[in-house]
């Protein structure tokens, strides 16, 4: 994998190139001197770490003089050293600036801020083997193309929840599902102190068709969302699964929606059945 050094324009998209390659498994360095190119590179080589993105821009501006000399060595180092600078036109980076209200490194009127700063990374641009204009591309499309960039898989899983609605909703649910219509094993005496992770419960669950169709709904439905969030790039999506006391049905639909979408290839986790008082890992 590359040593790869992020430059560009503030508002250019510097942040979420970075927080892509990190996502990705990169070990990132924001705000680096070129000086320290080196040193970094020697450090993650002794660690053995081999995915690694350093970031260098304006806010390094008085350690700039150093950059040729510091790329010339590092480039004999590392024989896949990336460069990869990030720009945009000035109205869109003005208006990018407007709705953050951050303010610009070089701390002057924005406009004259933009055509210094261009100025000051010429150097920068001209060592790169990759400019992406942003202008037109929204962050999940920079994204997208520094994912393409590389080769690089975007991670994504579907993490499921399950819970009893009388003891609260999670509040870090990003979909809450309720399954209270399904039929209640807790009105079966030999069923009651079982949990929906048993046989004979799950049986009970979806015991008629009615069932069956209203599950099938609900997996169509929560496979759609993740397949929606991972093309939006989100990396995880939740979804909390409840029923009147989080032992008998949620854990039921849960624990089959689990084995199911991981079938059918869909990267899932269970994060917990929250409420079940039954212990034990879940199969």
């Amino acid at each position: 994998m590359p040593f790869v050094i992020v430059s560009g324009l503030s508002g250019s998209g510097k942040s979420t190139a970075l927080r892509t390659l990190e996502d990705a498994g990169f070990f990132i360095t924001d705000n680096l001197p070129p000086e320290l190119w080196g040193a970094m590179h020697d450090l993650v080589s002794a660690r053995g770490i081999e995915n690694v993105a350093v970031s260098t821009d304006t806010r390094t501006r008085e350690f700039l003089a150093a950059l040729d000399s510091s790329y010339v060595r590092l480039s004999r180092r590392h024989e896949n050293l990336r460069v990869i600078f990030l720009e945009a036109n000035a109205e869109v980076l003005l208006g990018r600036y407007n709705l953050s209200r951050r303010e610009h490194p070089l701390g002057e009127t924005l406009m004259v801020d933009f055509a210094r700063e261009r100025e000051l990374l010429a150097p920068l641009r001209a060592i790169a083997d990759t400019v992406i204009d942003t202008t037109s591309l929204s962050a999940a499309q920079l994204s997208e193309r520094i994912m393409r960039l590389f080769r690089l898989e975007h991670a994504f899983t579907l993490r499921l929840l399950s819970f009893g609605f009388k003891h609260a909703p999670p509040r870090d649910a990003d979909l809450v599902l309720d399954v209270r219509s399904l039929p209640n094993p807790y009105y079966d005496p030999a069923l009651r102190p079982l949990s929906g992770r048993q046989p004979d419960v799950a049986a009970y669950v979806f015991r008629d068709p009615e069932a069956e169709a209203f599950y099938a709904e609900v997996r169509h439905f929560v496979q759609t969302a993740a397949e929606r969030a991972r093309a939006s790039g989100r990396h995880s999506y939740t979804v909390g699964i409840g029923c009147t006391g989080g032992q008998h049905r949620s854990v039921a639909v849960a624990e089959r929606l689990l084995h199911e979408l991981r079938e059918s290839g869909l990267d899932t986790d269970l994060m917990d059945h929250r409420d079940m008082k039954e212990g034990g890992e879940s199969a």
